[in-house]
């Protein structure tokens, strides 16, 4: 499968440099500065801490073009409005593998429904200079696949390419709602771990971690249709007493401290706008 991977952060660039190891003909776009160091230095991956890191020979462009089976795009959610302008008049099916609480239907518009996918990634990590340092694989990353949305035949081809690079990928037929509900929860996650200046800070403040909690739950009860995954009714079920420790032990967890949730740049915050932004328009009224 002949792969444009739209998007060089931190995820982008560990699925290309993944799916350029298992065989695929895969491209890594770039822009700015980010363009610059893949130009200079290549694809440069590790694993958590270890100093070993490796070189990937993904090859690198700074512009979309034909040709591709597949665009998958990492970038920010506010970020969207550019990628699907530079889209337009390109072919292949598209895969947005980010934050995104507005549906399908604004991206459909501008490339057409028959060629827009929605899905979530599963992996995560930080950027250290030039290098990527992806998060170990740990039990919340088994239990945890990528979730792409559809059942129909070229969504099990996509799943395909991503297991060959050793990538977990599961169908989720609501995509929509797991991304409203992922919206739901991400949101007071992060903006509290910004607040409190990254999530192992927040931990130690059990007090706003009940805060966020009581945020979740709002969200949660606002959404328009059941949470999905459903396991996510028990952050309103449960009882406080009982999720103020698991989240608390969740933020001081690699996981967490490996995440976007140590991101702290305007960037970050201008995604938590835009995220907020859709989420509103879809509660129930």
């Amino acid at each position: 499968m002949k792969i444009l991977v739209y998007g060089a952060g931190v995820l982008g660039t560990l699925y290309a440099a993944r799916l350029h190891e298992a065989g695929h003909d895969v491209a890594l776009l770039a822009r700015g500065r980010r363009l610059a160091a893949l130009r200079e230095h290549g694809v440069l991956i590790a694993e958590g801490d270890n100093p070993a890191v490796r070189r990937v020979p993904v090859p690198i462009v700074d512009k979309p073009s034909n040709g591709y089976d597949l665009i998958t795009v990492f970038v920010r959610t506010h970020q969207v409005d550019a990628v699907l302008e530079s889209l337009a008049a390109v072919d292949g099916d598209v895969l947005f593998l980010l934050n995104w609480a507005a549906g399908a239907e604004p991206l459909a518009a501008i490339l057409g429904p028959e060629r827009v996918l929605l899905g979530f990634p599963n992996a995560g990590g930080t950027m250290d200079g030039d290098v990527v340092r992806y998060r170990a694989t740990s039990l919340l990353n088994r239990l945890v696949p990528m979730t792409i949305g559809g059942t129909h035949p070229r969504s099990e081809r996509i799943m395909q390419a991503f297991r060959t690079a050793g990538i977990r990928a599961r169908a989720e037929p609501h995509m929509d709602a797991w991304l409203t509900t992922h919206a739901a929860f991400e949101i007071p996650l992060s903006r509290a771990a910004h607040a409190a200046g990254g999530p192992t800070a927040l931990a130690a403040d059990p007090e706003a971690v009940r805060i966020m909690l009581h945020q979740i739950r709002e969200n949660l009860s606002t959404l328009p249709t059941p949470p999905v995954p459903r396991a996510f009714t028990a952050l309103k079920a449960l009882p406080e007493a009982l999720l103020v420790p698991l989240l608390r032990s969740f933020l001081r967890s690699r996981t967490a401290v490996q995440s976007g949730l140590s991101d702290t740049t305007a960037t970050a915050t201008a995604e938590h706008n835009r995220l907020t932004n859709q989420l509103q328009s879809r509660a129930k009224r």
